[in-house]
């Protein structure tokens, strides 16, 4: 069972351990209190995903290589209306940002920009792999993925939604640091070819830039003590219901 540590369960090895498995790394020694405090306890939410993430049958089986087709096929199915509903949720976001955070709502207007077609690679894979088209099209959140989504929009249109950049560091954490190694582990043991898998391939290769652009934000003056707390605990709802996600597949 995975455990959350508080900071009076910390050692300074799980520090350091848990700064480099983070997908933000180690914080820089120029960062303000606050904003060190942030990573280290983005870091420790990370370790706490990451441990939750293992634990989940389907996450399991990709990362031991054992997982199968039908296994795979259900994965496309179930995160493709979460991946849709992301690039919505992110021009909403970007929408609820006032005139004096621009530069974070152009961020973040770029972002949507980037994402907002990833579904149809979604969709190219699942017919590689021999699923119907008009399934995936269809085919209705499940009750993981309703709750995310319920969350994601009402983070989403709150005034100045800086918190959300918790959810970020969760869902682009796992392009990241996970995605590539899913692909490969998934084509390897299912022999499959990189059509099938240019979903979570392409975020293995791209995500790392979107999380440079994340680090440079949550670097910045803006983040004070009492903003580092809001995304902490948007962070570890979003890790959570994300897994649920992952849990709850084929539960519509």
């Amino acid at each position: 069972m995975a455990t959350f540590l508080t900071t009076d369960r910390r050692t300074e090895e799980l520090r350091t351990a848990a700064f480099a498995a983070s997908p933000l790394g180690t914080p820089d020694d120029w960062l303000s209190d606050d904003a060190r405090w942030l990573f280290e306890e983005l870091a420790f939410v990370w370790r706490y995903f990451d441990q939750q993430l293992g634990e989940i049958p389907i996450v399991e089986r990709i990362e031991s290589s054992t997982v199968t087709l039908p296994d795979y096929q259900e994965l496309l199915l179930n995160i493709r209306q979460q991946v849709i509903e992301g690039g919505r949720w992110l021009a909403l976001a970007a929408s609820s940002f006032s005139i004096e955070l621009f530069f974070v709502r152009s961020a973040v207007i770029t972002h949507a920009v980037e994402e907002h077609r990833d579904y149809q690679m979604l969709e190219q894979n699942y017919v590689a792999v021999g699923g119907d088209l008009q399934e995936i099209l269809t085919h209705p959140k499940n009750v993981g993925s309703e709750a995310l989504n319920a969350f994601m929009f009402h983070t989403a249109q709150q005034p100045d939604p800086l918190n959300a950049f918790g959810a970020v560091f969760i869902i682009e954490g796992l392009g990241s640091a996970k995605a590539a190694g899913w692909a490969k582990n998934i084509k390897d043991a299912l022999g499959l070819g990189d059509d099938a898998v240019t979903f979570l391939a392409y975020h293995g290769e791209n995500d790392d830039t979107h999380y440079d652009k994340l680090r440079a934000l949550l670097s910045t003056p803006l983040i004070d003590r009492a903003l580092a707390e809001r995304i902490v605990k948007t962070a570890k709802v979003v890790a959570r219901l994300y897994a649920l996600q992952l849990e709850e597949l084929g539960n519509v």
